[in-house]
């Protein structure tokens, strides 16, 4: 990355030599006629992270950022001009045929040991960085019950149990009115079942079911699945409240049951208490929302640092999105630690565009109005800049959506779900991811109840406007001439302290985001 030197005078910032394009750093943009670095003369007015022509392009000549194809000219182009999504043919996507497959060795880097955190130790071996009670749903039903109940015991409850930090209910819109026995039903089951069983949880399983649903308790949690916590039952069954039982005689009994079942569920949370544990007990799961221009360049980058410290310390790191990653499938497949791997990669990158294909929509619907204000043109330059969030460590795992990580899983993964926010960070909780990072260059309040989320903004102006919403201002690169070693070895270190109970933004105002269940099963 290079760029000017004085924030005194304009500034660019161009990603690789071989870059034909340059983003504008300044804050408001630069108007027509600012002379540039080496002569340059702007013709048109460019916004703060949009593309500035380096050099004159032809009609279909390759516009290169990241020393990569993110367009073709659409029309000549003229050095100094503002080069926006409507002057840019994207890119096809690579065929997912004849890609290199574990070719490239990852950077040998030295284990990074002496880092530690104050966690939850759970009987499964992982590691909580809250102490949560959560209230399990099978079905939309019951939200409304579920929601009151949860009032209920963090007004009457809580209070006498300290050690606990909250009480959430996993409302979600799946249960019934679905095609349940679809090949593709599993991806919804699955991860609500495993979201049940994050490490944040401690272990402690409780259901509220209505009765009539198609997910019925024990399909969603089989015995085995789960610890046995209630000795209530067995043979391991889920503790169960059913709306539906004949002992519910009115919605206050069914209030009351809700409540009475979470007493002991809450007295051994209340029994726990952190400890030391190393930072390999770390499931970092990283996502960008809102993202700009500037993602690629300060925050994701930094991100990508940060991966490389934690999958040093022994921790796993999940990056995702399937669509933002689509058009850096060579780059994900050559640093896949195996061929399997890489098979694996390739896997769930087709079954993610056989899935797009059958609602007749392709990657390029993934670039929002909002990106494109930030100065990203199409999809193809938005998954240069997202893909770097994942670092430099080869390529270890690959969950398909829903799926659970092994204990044996460490290192980097492509956890593979959609882009969107919320599924996919509904789909990380159901990995086992323990502490979320968010980059955002637009602003989003996102935030999970079940897990802590810290917000990186791209810009040192998100971050003065969003002071009391932002967690790091990874803008500082940009015009600060922070390094991007320096913000991630910040954000590491966030991470730890934020792992053992420091409070994040969205935690601090309650910023919750509903669970959203990715289900591409037939609705009946």
């Amino acid at each position: 990355m290079s760029e000017t030197k004085s924030a005194a005078q304009p500034r660019l910032v161009r990603m690789h030599p071989a870059d034909n394009v340059a983003i504008v750093v300044n804050e408001g943009g630069l108007p027509a006629g600012t002379l540039l670095e080496g002569g340059l003369v702007l013709l048109d007015k460019v916004p703060q992270g949009h593309k500035v022509a380096l050099v004159a392009l032809a009609q279909g000549d390759v516009v290169r950022r990241y020393n990569v194809p993110i367009g073709h000219a659409l029309q000549d182009i003229a050095a100094g001009r503002w080069v926006h999504e409507r002057l840019l043919q994207m890119p096809a996507a690579r065929e997912l045929q004849g890609l290199p497959m574990a070719t490239v060795a990852a950077p040998v880097q030295a284990p990074l040991t002496g880092y530690t955190f104050e966690g939850y130790r759970n009987a499964d071996g992982s590691v909580g960085t809250r102490n949560i009670l959560a209230i399990t749903t099978t079905v939309q039903c019951v939200a409304g019950v579920v929601s009151q109940a949860v009032r209920r015991i963090k007004d009457e409850l809580l209070p006498l149990y300290p050690h606990v930090d909250d009480v959430v209910g996993l409302e979600h819109s799946y249960g019934c009115g679905v095609a349940i026995d679809a090949p593709d039903a599993i991806i919804p089951i699955r991860t609500l079942r495993n979201i049940s069983l994050n490490p944040n949880f401690g272990g402690e399983v409780m259901v509220v079911s209505l009765g009539c649903e198609k997910l019925q308790p024990e399909r969603l949690l089989p015995p085995g699945s789960f610890p046995i916590t209630d000795a209530r039952d067995p043979a391991g069954g889920p503790d169960t409240v059913c709306l539906q039982d004949a002992q519910h005689v009115g919605f206050m009994s069914m209030l009351d049951s809700i409540v009475q079942s979470a007493r002991p569920h809450l007295e051994r949370l209340n029994a726990r208490r952190r400890e030391t544990v190393p930072a390999s007990h770390l499931v970092v799961g990283v996502q960008c929302g809102g993202s700009d221009a500037f993602s690629g360049v300060t925050a994701n980058p930094a991100v990508g640092f940060a991966a490389d410290l934690l999958v040093r310390a022994g921790a796993t790191v999940m990056f995702s999105e399937n669509t933002e990653v689509r058009d850096a499938v060579e780059q994900l497949t050559q640093r896949a630690a195996t061929p399997e791997v890489a098979q694996a990669i390739v896997r769930e990158l087709d079954w993610y565009d056989r899935y797009l294909e059958r609602g007749r929509v392709d990657r390029s619907a993934n670039t929002t109005p909002g990106n494109k204000a930030g100065g990203l043109s199409n999809i193809a330059e938005k998954a240069m800049g997202s893909i770097v969030k994942s670092g430099t460590a080869a390529i270890s795992h690959v969950l398909a959506p829903g799926e659970k990580l092994r204990p044996d899983q460490k290192g980097l993964v492509f956890a593979a779900t959609p882009a969107s926010d919320f599924i996919c960070g509904t789909l990380q909780l159901a990995a086992g991811m323990n502490v979320h990072v968010f980059t955002t260059g637009r602003g989003t309040p996102y935030g999970l109840a079940e897990c802590p989320v810290i917000k990186v903004a791209t810009r040192s102006d998100l971050a003065r406007r969003w002071h009391d919403l932002m967690d790091i201002n990874a803008g500082r690169i940009a015009d600060e001439g922070l390094s991007i070693e320096d913000m991630g070895w910040a954000l590491f270190r966030m991470l730890l302290d934020v792992a053992s109970g420091r409070k994040t933004w969205a935690e601090h105002w309650k910023l919750h985001n509903a669970l959203v269940l990715f289900n591409p099963a037939p609705i009946t």
